[in-house]
């Protein structure tokens, strides 16, 4: 009896190592599957995650693409109201300057004839009044 036991002993230890062995196997199968399905998933989520920046981005980009437009829109408006009004400053400025300059001649010009009425006045007398 003791022989059949060595013997069941090693074919026992050859059915523990195989089964083990087997064991191994479809773990590290298991393992590798996990790895190859976490690894796609990873980059699925990663690809989602890009989406979705991608898509908020497009989104910002609409949203705010209208706003810009419609400030430089404006922005050129303001910049021709700002040449209009520079140049009619500058028209304004010229018609004080033309009055100034026509009221000044005006002024001298009635001084002067201010002046000779008074010569004029000064050097013929006063015709003596008729007796009638």
């Amino acid at each position: 009896m003791t022989v059949i036991k060595a013997e069941r002993t090693a074919e026992a230890d050859q059915v523990t190592a195989a089964a083990t062995a087997a064991v191994e196997e479809v773990e590290g199968e298991i393992r590798a599957f996990v790895r190859r399905d976490l690894s796609v998933f990873r980059r699925r989520q990663q690809e989602t995650g890009e989406a979705a920046v991608e898509n908020v981005n497009s989104v910002i980009e609409r949203v705010s693409g209208a706003s810009v437009v419609e400030i430089e829109r404006v922005m050129g408006e303001l910049a021709q109201v700002r040449d209009m009004l520079r140049n009619e400053g500058q028209r304004v400025q010229r018609e004080i300057s033309g009055y100034a300059s026509l009221s000044q001649a005006a002024m001298t010009s009635m001084k002067i004839i201010g002046d000779s009425l008074v010569q004029w006045k000064s050097q013929s007398p006063l015709p003596a009044a008729r007796k009638d």
